[in-house]
């Protein structure tokens, strides 16, 4: 039997313990699991070295708190405060695996000691994030002994500031936050703007809903932020940067004003930058509590004290941007990279991933997939190889139904385009795009209006209402799709959906109302059958909208067991054990908690 294993013995002498606290290990007890790692080890007897480190997001928030053990290779998953006893005594103590903190692979049933033998992690290919998880992000130290700054020591000792330029444009780096413009040409468009002061911005106000990717960068590792920053501002010859952060991230916050403070101390922020002629600081600025000021217009006003609106780009950024100004503002991840460029080179980073996308990705795989959390794979890597061997496949074995990339404003990529390539220009020509990086899974009970219907309120939301065309647009569609739910629509309403969509592709200020309608326009394009059910049948096929939705219990398939019974809250299912339960119509509210909970498929819908 698994427990009566018999020890597998380590031989070490020196250990280092790594403890995830990420955002989402310490939700789950990660830092109460480190604290009584470091009060039980202080008093411990064990004859091993052994010191302790506060990590950033491993990526594997499905199996969080994760807690690994160096030099042994061990992984432990799900770590309680109470497990931290035993694995003192048994794991650094004797040098014997706690079998049941292992993860078990769900088709060998095997446990398994590493992460590296784990799909999810064996499969990725970490730059951006190749630090998180391995190093103390309050620690310059850490982030030095990892190659830390060596690239800002050689791009202003051995290159100049052109130079710098020209090595980003050939790595083809593009953008990590929303089109994927070059980010070299970027560079070059301010140089070429005359100026006596240029300014450097890092976007990090990262709003989509389920993406976390820039926050994790910006908890786990702010000094490869900082460095890439640093790194711009020579290429650029800017004299300050800002880095523009969600309100809401207050450890991203806490972690970037440890790193900048620390830089400045060890000579890598302030006045002749490791004696070179390059002076510049950094400054943090908490975001204005908008999605809107994600859009880098609007992002600079909020910077400049002013309300987050966005403007007509006729001029760019680079010509006007921050208090009239040429600057560069790129995203978290895309700074993140920076380092590694200089330092590795620009053909060895272009060796990654595909002709128009150089590179690897960053994404937060989240929704109905069984391993969620961040991942970062080349360019040009399938949506299957992303979602079933790295996210281990769809929840209870149900069916991948589609994929939303992009965040709020990407668009639904149907199952039967799974084996798309997913960059830059793939997405965009499948009705979607890359944005941020979200990545959230679909099953077959999902309803694909309800899920248009939902990314359109959340930006009619968000909304500035600067301009006419988003602000009324938004507000339209939102009615027309909230009458589909209820099986008030009509083809002609169909009509107007896709013609106001057009209207604001085109029409629209900025980012948010041009590509707001990718939602809408892409589940049209790839399930619009589902739209027809809802208006010629008053039927939601997938049995999400409440009001075109009854569910029964087939008798065939229930087994009596009780579930539906336990769980539905209005006390709608009755029947005896072990024997065919029945659904009052008069009493059920339809929520759907029901299907959910059955595990024999027996609560159908009409």
């Amino acid at each position: 039997m698994e427990g009566q294993m018999m020890p597998q013995i380590i031989e070490a002498d020196k250990k280092m313990v790594l403890v995830c606290c990420g955002t989402g290990c310490l939700a789950n007890g990660s830092m109460e699991v480190y604290q009584e790692l470091q009060q039980q080890l202080a008093n411990s007897n064990v004859n091993v070295s052994t010191y302790t480190k506060a990590t950033g997001c491993n990526g594997w928030c499905e199996k969080g708190p994760l807690v690994k053990i160096i030099p042994d290779d061990i992984t432990y998953c799900q770590v309680a405060a109470k497990d931290v006893a035993e694995v003192i005594a048994k794991t650094i103590g004797k040098g014997e695996l706690i079998n049941r903190l292992l993860y078990r692979d769900p088709k060998t049933k095997q446990r398994v000691k590493s992460h590296h033998q784990i799909d999810f992690y064996k499969k990725q290919h970490k730059v951006a994030l190749r630090n998180i998880g391995e190093i103390d992000p309050a620690s310059i130290e850490d982030y030095i002994s990892r190659d830390g700054y060596q690239a800002l020591n050689k791009v202003l000792h051995t290159m100049g500031p052109g130079q710098v330029v020209e090595e980003v444009i050939r790595s083809g780096l593009r953008g990590r936050g929303g089109g994927g413009f070059p980010t070299g040409q970027k560079w070059k468009a301010c140089t070429d703007v005359e100026a006596s002061v240029r300014y450097i911005i890092c976007n990090g106000d990262e709003g989509d809903p389920g993406a976390f990717m820039d926050r994790s960068i910006m908890e786990g590792d702010p000094h490869t932020v900082i460095e890439g920053m640093i790194i711009g501002a020579y290429a650029v010859e800017a004299t300050a940067g800002f880095i523009y952060v969600r309100d809401e991230y207050s450890l991203a916050v806490k972690n970037l004003g440890i790193a900048i403070q620390d830089a400045r101390q060890k000579g890598f922020l302030g006045e002749n930058i490791l004696g070179s002629r390059l002076s510049f600081d950094i400054e943090i600025v908490r975001g204005g509590g908008a999605f809107v000021c994600g859009e880098e217009t609007a992002l600079m006003a909020s910077i400049e004290g002013n309300v987050g609106e966005p403007r007509d780009k006729y001029v760019y950024p680079t010509e006007k941007g921050l208090w009239g100004q040429p600057t560069v503002i790129n995203n978290v991840e895309t700074w993140a990279n920076l380092p590694v460029i200089i330092n590795d080179g620009a053909e060895a980073w272009a060796s990654i991933g595909t002709e128009g996308s150089k590179g690897t990705k960053v994404f937060s795989l989240v929704g109905k997939v069984i391993n969620t959390g961040l991942v970062e794979v080349p360019m040009g890597t399938t949506l299957r190889e992303i979602i079933y061997e790295i996210g281990g496949g769809i929840l209870n074995k149900r069916k991948l139904k589609a994929v939303q990339t992009g965040g709020p404003s990407g668009g639904c990529i149907p199952a039967e385009m799974l084996d798309m390539p997913v960059d830059f220009d793939s997405l965009t020509a499948a009705g979607s795009m890359m944005g941020s990086g979200g990545l959230i899974v679909m099953d077959d009970r999902t309803c694909m209006v309800e899920i248009a219907r939902y990314y359109v309120n959340f930006l009619a939301g968000e909304s500035c209402g600067k301009c006419t065309p988003c602000r009324e647009g938004l507000k339209a569609m939102l009615e027309i799709l909230s009458n589909f739910c209820q099986g008030k629509g009509s083809d002609a309403d169909l009509q107007f959906l896709m013609d106001t969509s057009e209207t604001m592709q085109m029409m629209s200020l900025c980012a948010l109302g041009r590509t707001a309608a990718n939602p809408v326009l892409s589940t049209l394009r790839y399930f619009k059958d589902e739209y027809l059910a809802h208006i010629h049948e008053q039927h939601c096929p997938a049995g999400v909208c409440r009001d075109l939705t009854e569910f029964y219990i087939d008798p065939e398939p229930c087994t009596g067991c009780g579930l539906c019974a336990q769980h539905c809250p209005v006390e709608a299912i009755s029947g005896e054990k072990k024997e065919a339960h029945v659904i009052d119509q008069a009493i059920c509210i339809r929520c759907g908690e029901c299907r959910n909970q059955c595990k024999f498929d027996a609560v159908m819908i009409r």
